[in-house]
């Protein structure tokens, strides 16, 4: 006798041919439950994933470098690694800072030009905790965390040109990181003690958050660089016009290269034959000896270039200086002796 199958049995049966699945409950639930990141239209994304990518190997440059500074400036290990890099909006950035918390500011410029940041600088924070203990490690101390630090804690006009030298250094390194793709020159403008206080950015501008961590022996912390996206939509726009030009002008100067390749200087060898002698023949060998070198007068020489086979032809005098008549030119690629 067949089965029959139960009411709770048919509508699973029904449930799995509406989701074109032929899987069991379980898959299909999965699929149901699953999440999508919803995209948010009043403030859509600016920078693509390539030049997240780019930033991304920018900074991985910029790591290499710190570490490699501070390791000798501070006399210790630092390790040094990107952790994330985010579009935001600057409220988001904003909003996280705190009345103690000090800005380092930073201009840029790309061969002299000014890259539009006066109203929109870039910007360095790091972590209280490690800046002391920089700071500490510069004065010739062991960088040694203090526990009783408050959360609030304001640095002192001391701390503070100590915060600024730290900034500097940092700072005058951040073009190097650039170079394969821009010159760009970061200087450094000043210290924020109360950013909270000053709105250096509008509120909903969409700016790049790049979180450094930086980790001591005894101590780890953060560098955030904020790069206003004005900044980088120069920037982008002065790469990409760049690799452009850099193609255009590859193939409108093809012909003066050709003209100026065309003046070289190449060695043009003539090869009457080839032999093999032992070095006891070779020894013995006086004034009037003659070599065979197994190359029938009437056959064609070869004339070669950089030892490859570029033309065949026949030795005579025209003159009375030796010469050759050319007879064939070899257009292969390769060139080959046949």
């Amino acid at each position: 006798m067949s089965e029959v199958l139960s009411q709770s049995q048919i509508d699973a049966l029904l449930s799995s041919m509406q989701s074109g699945g032929n899987g069991s409950d379980e898959k299909g639930g999965e699929q149901q439950e699953k999440r999508y990141r919803k995209y948010d239209f009043y403030s859509p994304r600016k920078f693509t994933k390539d030049h997240l990518k780019m930033l991304s190997g920018v900074f991985e440059n910029y790591t290499r470098i710190v570490a490699s500074r501070i390791n000798a400036w501070l006399h210790t290990i630092c390790e040094v690694e990107v952790e994330s890099i985010e579009e935001q909006r600057f409220y988001e950035f904003f909003n996280a800072l705190t009345e103690g918390d000090v800005l380092a500011l930073a201009d840029v410029d790309s061969e002299g030009a000014p890259m539009e940041t006066e109203e929109n600088p870039v910007m360095l924070h790091f972590t209280t905790p490690l800046m002391l203990n920089m700071m500490d490690r510069l004065m010739g101390g062991s960088g040694e965390a203090d526990n009783r630090l408050p959360a609030n804690y304001h640095f002192t006009d001391v701390e503070i040109r100590l915060y600024e030298t730290v900034a500097k250094s940092l700072i005058s390194v951040l073009g190097g990181s650039w170079e394969n793709y821009l010159p760009l020159n970061f200087t450094f403008r000043r210290i924020e003690n109360n950013p909270t206080l000053v709105q250096l950015i509008g509120l909903d501008e969409t700016v790049i958050i790049v979180s450094v961590n930086l980790k001591f022996p005894n101590c780890e912390g953060s560098l955030s660089v904020c790069l206003p996206g004005m900044m980088l939509t120069n920037v982008f726009g002065k790469i990409a016009a760049l690799n452009q030009s850099g193609r255009s002008v590859g193939e409108s100067h093809r012909d003066e290269i050709l003209d100026i390749l065309r003046h070289s200087d190449l060695e043009l060898t003539a090869e009457l034959g080839r032999t093999v002698l032992q070095l006891q023949d070779l020894y013995c060998l006086e004034l009037g000896d003659v070599i065979a070198l197994g190359h029938p007068k009437d056959e064609p020489i070869y004339l070669r270039i950089g030892g490859n086979p570029w033309f065949s032809g026949k030795m005579g005098v025209q003159k009375n200086n030796i010469a050759i008549k050319i007879g064939q030119v070899y257009h292969n690629e390769g060139r080959g002796d046949s």
